[in-house]
């Protein structure tokens, strides 16, 4: 049976075909969480790693899943991957993970059809409205959910895809390195930001491939540009709705006001073709995933 035509309630009986499966994957907190829950629903077992850095909060919302998570000491999130690697062939086991490599692209590639998913219902609910973007920030890491959005319009409507701008942490933008040098480009160390779920060093080759094809431009921020758009959302002008977007969820956001406010940006901003009749379409992929620095960073909750 094909994967297209599998249905929940046969994936619900896989415990009892297959027998209990162990499934690992490394995460910075959303993604590990999302196999966390999918392998207790389902009655399997997960194992996730973190690297070092990674909060105790983000760390415990996976453990409440049932998974074992454990932090990494001294490893960065690609350091964690590898790890998750090895313990899965160790244990004859199901490596998850969003990323790719040589050997290994049937599951990333499942995982970036499913954040089309996020692509598919933004332009179901723009035509109900009558609207187009012209526009699109999207954040990255490795790039997978970034390739998959801008995968999504290119084929949605080649003619007029939107202008598309991948955004980055200063501290993990390997994609901004990789389309500065034309080549993919690793980026080391401690991978610091607040932006834990964009906090990856290596590429998704897969992602690569597509993303410097067609992607319109690459942007590398600083922390405070999250900092300024999860504000910005939690405290809107008017009757706009608050929304609660966490540290990776919101940077494009904060992209986007720093480019339309700071005229030493002037020159970005008349590359994009910004003006009063863009329309710009931004993805929070992520809320409060860590309520205690949520609050740290806006003041508030709700």
């Amino acid at each position: 049976m094909g994967t297209s035509t599998l249905s929940f309630s046969e994936l619900m009986r896989s415990r009892e075909v297959l027998g209990e499966i162990s499934f690992y994957t490394a995460t910075d907190g959303n993604h590990g969480r999302g196999v966390a829950w999918a392998a207790r629903v389902l009655g399997h077992r997960a194992y996730v790693y973190m690297p070092d850095g990674a909060t105790i909060a983000r760390r415990d919302n996976i453990r409440a899943e049932g998974a074992v998570c454990e932090i990494i000491e001294g490893a960065n999130y690609d350091g964690c991957v590898r790890l998750a690697v090895s313990e899965a062939e160790k244990s004859n086991g199901v490596i998850v993970q969003d990323t790719a490599w040589d050997g290994y692209e049937e599951i990333p590639g499942h995982i970036m059809q499913g954040y089309g998913a996020m692509a598919l219902e933004a332009v179901t609910q723009l035509k109900e409205q009558g609207e187009y973007p012209t526009h699109i920030f999207i954040q990255a890491g490795v790039g997978s959910l970034a390739a998959s959005v801008l995968g999504f319009f290119k084929n949605y409507t080649e003619d007029n895809c939107p202008i598309t701008t991948i955004v980055e942490p200063h501290a993990a933008d390997c994609l901004y390195k990789s389309a500065k040098s034309g080549k993919i480009e690793f980026v080391t160390g401690s991978l610091d930001t607040i932006m834990a779920g964009l906090s990856c060093g290596e590429p998704n080759p897969v992602a690569w491939e597509l993303l410097s094809s067609h992607a319109s431009f690459f942007a590398s921020c600083p922390d405070s540009v999250t900092v300024e758009g999860m504000r910005m959302l939690a405290s809107p002008l008017g009757h706009d709705e608050k929304i609660v977007s966490g540290e990776s969820g919101a940077v494009g956001l904060g992209l986007l006001a720093r480019i339309m406010r700071d005229d030493g940006l002037k020159s970005f901003r008349d590359a994009l073709g910004l003006d009063e009749r863009s329309r710009v379409l931004l993805f929070s992929s992520e809320g409060a995933t860590d309520a205690q620095r949520y609050i740290e960073i806006v003041g508030k909750l709700t």
